[in-house]
């Protein structure tokens, strides 16, 4: 009894404590841009004597969460690292059970009340044309669905690899100044800019990366050079909303310069 009654107890402390924090964070600007860097899910699995695969589908529902704390903070642009280039080189059935869970969550999100409620528009950004076709179908539907919205944006990084993206962005340039569509002195910083997958989206604000791991792991190398990076030591799938508002919260505390 004293036992229930504790926790009882520790639940409401909890909640009172991010419900606080909530108002906190809304008393100030919060980031238009927050990227996400969705580490941890195998170790998680581990600590608490789960397969791997269970941690991926535990990342999988952390994520519905996230993007429902960003609505509620007005967050307006969401990208998240789902799956790099290299992670296809991971065990098969791995990659495989992840395979699954992509299409499966495309194809619900295809159909999620909140993303039609709220006029989600979803953006996939890597080397798609490397993932099954099953898993590309589903994506084509879940953009299909979301095309003409505009009030959110949810960016998930699929096959997706920073510097990759850097090369593809140099030939295309090299590609229309051979075919003298531009000349060499008018390519520059925005210039460059326009040739990547965000093109369409301002540079991020906030970069998060969950885990403990302290790197970027060649995640949007172009698009973070002034954004504010956080770190904590927290696995993904264990990511609680007053994590995020502790993210949210430090970011508001920095005085950002740009090199200034």
């Amino acid at each position: 009894m004293k036992e229930e009654i504790s926790k009882v107890i520790a639940n409401t402390a909890y909640q009172t404590y991010e419900r606080r924090l909530q108002r906190e964070v809304l008393e100030e600007d919060v980031p238009h841009h927050v990227a996400i860097i969705m580490d941890g899910n195998r170790r998680f699995a581990r600590e608490f004597g789960l397969a791997p695969n269970e941690g991926h589908v535990k990342g999988k529902e952390k994520l519905e969460e996230v993007m429902e704390w960003c609505l509620e903070l007005g967050i307006k642009v969401l990208t998240v690292y789902a799956f790099s280039t290299e992670n296809l080189l991971r065990q098969a059935d791995e990659v495989k059970c992840l395979m699954d869970l992509f299409e499966e969550n495309f194809l619900k999100l295809a159909k999620d009340e909140r993303i039609h409620k709220h006029h989600i528009r979803l953006t996939v950004i890597g080397q798609i044309d490397l993932l099954p076709d099953n898993v590309q179908q589903a994506i084509r539907t879940a953009l299909d669905a979301t095309k003409d919205y505009d009030s959110y944006y949810y960016n998930i990084a699929l096959a997706y690899g920073s510097r990759q993206e850097i090369v593809q962005a140099i030939r295309s340039i090299a590609e229309d100044v051979k075919q003298g569509k531009m000349d060499i002195e008018d390519i520059d910083e925005r210039t460059v800019s326009s040739y990547m997958y965000t093109a369409q989206f301002p540079d991020p604000d906030l970069v998060l990366r969950t885990s403990g791991e302290e790197r970027v792991s060649n995640f949007l190398l172009w698009q973070l050079a002034y954004s504010e990076l956080y770190f904590t030591d927290v696995f993904w799938p264990g990511f609680r909303k007053v994590d995020f508002l502790r993210a949210i919260r430090t970011y508001q505390q920095r005085k950002r310069r740009f090199g200034k």
